[in-house]
């Protein structure tokens, strides 16, 4: 071990683990305000948020393996500065095809930093202070959805949307001048990176029906809020006249729907996983044939944010069980799974979501429970194919 302190250097480990919420959240309230600076529909600025998304999945597809054979603190400290630096590119331009392509590295450089900051804490604790660490770092990722786009609405309301890719600029690098300072190499034995052995490893996986089934699963759940976040900003804006500061308090106070989903499902993790499930869905259908009911008596921000806070508790629950389906699958290769789940994810939330917003477009919100609908409906199908196959491998397993 290399670190010059490490009491500072697991600080800075927790300080980048919300960027990747950041990264994607502080700019939603400043959607409106891009399309038309940049003259531009909401379809085209909502894909600077999916090309995110994608290449912040691949990435994490191979990362993992090129750090554990290279190291994880030059490639942080570039990965750093490549933000930095897309960060201040994209604050500075108005072409839009700049901007997407600068999103794009944004998410491989988020990528690389996130896979290695995961990996830090395995390579320096052990035993109940690793699972102590381990178990902050859901809720510490968390704080990023929550506070990104309430802090994002004020620095639109004060200076514009560009302000928000200053402040990551800003924040990026700070911490990497911190990194550097008192950060240090980790990696205790680098491992010669074998690609016909990760390949195999992916293909088991990948063949395993219930595993990628339940991967589809997360992207369903997840791809509920990313839909929000993409149309929200332009319903509020729009179509109910309201500042980007009220978007910011409302994804603030969706986000606390999200993460209460993910206690409850922590809660219930003892009962039966397909029955709560079950119940889940169904209470999903209930909420969203209320919802387009009750559109034709009231549409105010106060019934948008009611029917969304319980639909995006109901998709926080589905993702924390379904988080854990996955990870559990392949208990011996749990990083690689891990990885694997995460990466096919976003890349999975990110062209479903895209797709969803280009049939339903940010218009109001019937539109939005219309894109609730559809995915609640692809949730149902896949969750009864996961298991129906579940049972089949389980059947089929030699233990």
């Amino acid at each position: 071990m290399e670190q010059k302190h490490p009491g500072m250097a697991t600080a800075i480990a927790f300080a980048l683990i919300p960027l990747s919420g950041f990264a994607t959240d502080i700019y939603l309230p400043s959607l409106p305000a891009m399309a038309g600076d940049l003259h531009v529909s909401g379809v085209s600025i909502q894909l600077t948020l999916s090309l995110f998304l994608i290449s912040y999945g691949v990435s994490q597809l191979f990362l993992g393996s090129f750090l554990d054979s290279y190291g994880r603190y030059k490639a942080g400290l570039a990965a750093l500065l490549i933000f930095v630096v897309a960060s201040l590119v994209i604050a500075t331009s108005t072409n839009l095809y700049l901007i997407c392509g600068m999103r794009v590295v944004h998410g491989f450089a988020v990528g690389l930093i996130m896979v290695g900051k995961r990996a830090y804490f395995v390579d320096v604790f052990t035993g109940e202070k690793l699972k102590h660490y381990l178990s902050m770092l859901s809720i510490i990722w968390s704080a990023g959805p929550i506070v990104a786009p309430f802090f994002g609405g004020y620095l639109q309301k004060a200076f514009g949307w560009q302000s928000n890719f200053y402040f990551l600029a800003g924040l990026a690098f700070i911490i990497l001048v911190l990194e550097y300072m008192y950060g240090g190499e980790t990696l205790p034995v680098r491992t010669p990176f074998k690609l016909k052995r990760v390949v195999l490893l992916y293909k088991k996986m990948l063949t395993t029906a219930s595993f990628t089934l339940g991967i589809v699963m997360l992207g369903t759940a997840y791809g509920m809020v990313m839909i929000y976040n993409m149309t929200g900003p332009f319903i509020i804006q729009h179509h109910l006249n309201l500042s980007p500061v009220v978007t910011g308090y409302s994804s603030l106070f969706l986000g606390f729907a999200w993460m209460t989903g993910g206690f409850i499902g922590k809660a219930t993790i003892k009962h039966s996983f397909y029955k709560r499930l079950l119940v889940n869905l169904f209470i999903q259908f209930v909420f969203i044939a209320v919802m387009l009911v009750s559109l034709q008596f009231v549409s105010n921000i106060y019934s948008l944010l009611f029917f969304a806070f319980i639909i995006h508790v109901s998709a926080g629950f589905t993702f924390n069980n379904y988080f854990a389906f996955c990870l559990g699958k392949f208990p011996k290769n749990a990083g690689i799974a891990g990885g694997l789940t995460g990466g096919l994810n976003y890349v999975i939330i990110s062209f479903l979501s895209y797709g969803v917003v280009n049939l339903f477009p940010a218009r109001d919100e019937r539109n939005l429970s219309y894109s609730y609908l559809l995915l609640i409906l692809i949730s149902a199908v896949v969750m009864f194919a996961v298991s129906r196959f579940k049972d089949k491998e389980e059947v089929l397993s030699p233990n």
